[in-house]
C-alpha cells in the first residue's frame, strides 16, 4: 500500500511525492523501494502489486521499474485501507480464486529480514489452509501511545500462531504502561495476509456495502475497462480502516508475534527513536553542527550550514521550500499544521 500523504512527516513529505516515495533514512533507497525489495524474497515481481493513489502511478513506475504497469493498481480517492484491500482482493480473485495475498504497508524499516521472511511464509502457509485473517503482531519494547494494539491468548493455535481476542485503539501513557506490564499485548504494524476467499467473506459478512458498490461489474477486472470502472466506482466506498471495518468485528483473526527490527516510521518522533543513540541527538545531512543539544532531530539534505545551540525537545527539518522547527512533544499538531497550510 502506498497511497498515503505522509503528512506527519512535513515539510520533507509533501502532497507531490509523499514520505513512502523519499530517501528517509539517507541510505540511498526509498522507503517504498525497500519494501519491495523485501517482497521479492518471498515472490517474483510480477506477483508483486502496488495499491497507490492516480498521482503517483509514474513514482511508483520509476522507483520499482521490475513490475509491469498493471500491477501498479491505481486509487482514484483517498478512501482508507478497507477499500483498498477489498479491491485488491476482488481483482485478485478475479483472476485467481486460491489466491492468498499479504498487505504490506510501503513506509515501514525492518532490520531482521530473515525473520521477517520466515514469519510471512509461515502465514501464508496459515492463510492458505484455513479461513482465517492473519496479522504480524509487534513484540512491543516500550509503551507506546501512538500505535494500536493486539490482545492476544497465549495458547497455541498452530505452530506459533495465537488467536487474537482484541484489537486496542492507540492509549492513553497509563494504558499503555499497563499492555506493556501484562505481556498479552502486541503493536499493530498493519500487516496481513490472508485469501482472497477469507477477506472476502469477512467483507461480505461486516462490511457488505463496500463489496457491494467494487463488485456492480466483476467482468470489468483485470481488463482495458478496470480503470475507467474503478474512477466511477470507489469514490462511492465509505472511508473507513481495515481495523473498523472488518478486524474489530471478526472472531477468526490470528497472529504471529514478530521480533523484526520494526518501525513504522510514522513521524519524526519514530524516526529519531528509531536512529537515537545515548546522546538522544539525531542528525541527518552533512553540514549539521549542533552544541549543548539534546532529545533533538536535525534534517538538512542540503550545502546550508545549520549550526543550533542550546536546543532541546525539537525537530528542526530544513527543507527546499520550507523550514519546520516544532517541538517533539507537540508533533502531533504538524498533521493539523499542514492542513491550514494546504501544502
Amino acid at each position: 500500500m502506498a497511497g498515503g500523504k505522509g503528512s506527519r512527516f512535513w515539510p520533507a513529505s509533501t502532497s507531490e511525492k509523499p514520505k513512502q516515495f523519499l530517501d528517509i533514512l539517507n541510505v540511498g533507497k526509498s522507503l517504498l523501494r525497500m519494501t519491495f525489495e523485501r517482497a521479492l524474497r518471498l515472490v517474483d515481481a510480477d506477483h508483486i502489486l502496488v495499491m497507490t493513489n492516480k498521482r503517483y502511478k509514474d513514482l511508483v513506475s520509476t522507483q520499482i521499474p521490475e513490475i509491469p504497469l498493471s500491477n501498479i493498481i491505481c486509487e482514484p480517492s483517498m478512501n482508507n485501507t478497507a477499500p483498498c484491500i477489498a479491491y485488491t482482493a476482488l481483482k485478485l480473485n478475479a483472476k485467481d480464486p486460491e489466491a492468498v495475498f499479504a498487505v504490506l504497508p510501503s513506509d515501514h524499516v525492518i532490520l531482521k529480514e530473515e525473520t521477517y521472511v520466515s514469519l510471512l511464509e509461515l502465514a501464508f502457509e496459515g492463510a492458505a489452509s484455513r479461513n482465517v485473517l492473519m496479522t504480524l503482531g509487534i513484540e512491543p519494547v516500550r509503551p507506546d501511545t501512538g500505535y494500536g494494539y493486539i490482545q492476544y491468548s497465549h495458547k497455541h493455535d498452530h505452530s506459533d500462531i495465537y488467536k487474537v481476542l482484541s484489537f486496542k485503539e492507540k492509549p492513553d501513557a497509563l494504558t499503555a504502561t499497563s499492555y506493556l506490564n501484562s505481556g498479552d499485548y502486541l503493536w499493530n504494524a498493519g500487516m496481513f495476509v490472508w485469501s482472497t476467499s477469507s477477506i472476502l467473506s469477512a467483507f461480505n459478512q461486516y462490511a457488505p456495502e463496500i463489496i457491494e458498490i467494487l463488485s456492480e461489474d466483476m467482468s470489468c477486472y483485470n481488463t482495458d475497462q478496470e480503470q475507467d470502472y474503478i474512477d466511477r466506482v470507489y469514490p462511492l466506498t465509505q472511508n473507513i480502516s481495515i481495523d473498523y471495518a472488518i478486524l474489530e468485528h471478526a472472531d477468526n483473526v490470528f497472529t504471529i508475534p514478530a521480533d523484526i527490527g520494526w518501525s513504522d516510521l510514522g513521524t519524526w518522533n519514530s524516526l529519531h527513536a528509531f536512529l537515537a543513540t545515548s546522546d538522544d541527538k539525531v542528525t541527518i545531512g552533512d553540514h549539521i553542527y549542533l552544541d549543548d543539544c539534546k532529545d533533538v532531530i536535525v534534517v538538512s539534505n542540503n550545502d546550508k550550514q545549520v549550526v543550533i545551540k542550546g536546543l532541546e525537545d525539537y525537530i528542526v527539518i530544513d527543507e527546499d521550500k520550507a523550514l519546520l522547527i516544532y517541538p517533539k512533544s507537540k508533533e502531533q499538531e504538524i498533521k493539523q499544521v499542514v492542513y491550514r497550510l494546504e501544502v
